[in-house]
């Protein structure tokens, strides 16, 4: 028998223009690859908007070096800058969000959400929120970051990169001995 959170989730993506809209959440600092990666996978499944909430305030408390993390709007310009570099027609919303549902629990008008395998419990749950207000369920589409050979030693990670910058900045405040 399938289970209604089997039927709703999709581990090989869609065709291309398959939803009208599609929906996800991040971070977003420090855009490198793995961002790239998920934002293009979802801008490709989606035909007219993408809604992407770039998470704030509360959302970034218990991340690691949150005092590095780049200004929110500057986040937000970098994922529309770039999701409109190579799909200029699509209508790209970044939203602030400051809790896990954002924008997802209210639009009724998404197809699907787009996770990674890491956040499949999350949209499974923008859908069980979205069933509570008489929203339609959405379909969950699973991006792979991260190639299973690999074990995840591969990831990247804005965690990483935030680190890095906080160990170069404290070697050039510690002075060097001659």
């Amino acid at each position: 028998m399938v289970t209604v959170e089997e039927s709703v989730v999709n581990t090989k993506l869609s065709p291309p223009n398959s939803y009208s809209a599609v929906v996800l959440g991040g971070t977003f600092d420090r855009l490198h690859d793995g961002h790239r990666l998920f934002l293009k996978a979802a801008a490709e499944l989606a035909k007219d908007r993408i809604v992407i909430g770039v998470c704030d305030g509360p959302m970034l408390k218990n991340k690691q070096f949150a005092e590095l993390i780049q200004p929110i709007e500057e986040r937000m310009h970098n994922v529309e800058n770039y999701i409109k570099s190579f799909k200029p027609e699509l209508v790209v919303q970044a939203e602030t969000i400051t809790d896990p549902y954002g924008p997802s629990i209210v639009d009724e008008n998404l197809g699907a959400i787009v996770v990674s395998k890491e956040t499949v419990a999350g949209g499974l749950s923008v859908n069980k929120k979205r069933a509570d207000r008489g929203l339609s369920q959405l379909k969950i589409e699973v991006v792979d970051l991260v190639p299973e050979e690999s074990g995840g030693a591969n990831k990247l990670s804005s965690t990483t990169l935030r680190r890095l910058e906080s160990e170069k900045a404290k070697e050039q405040q510690t002075p060097t001995e001659s």
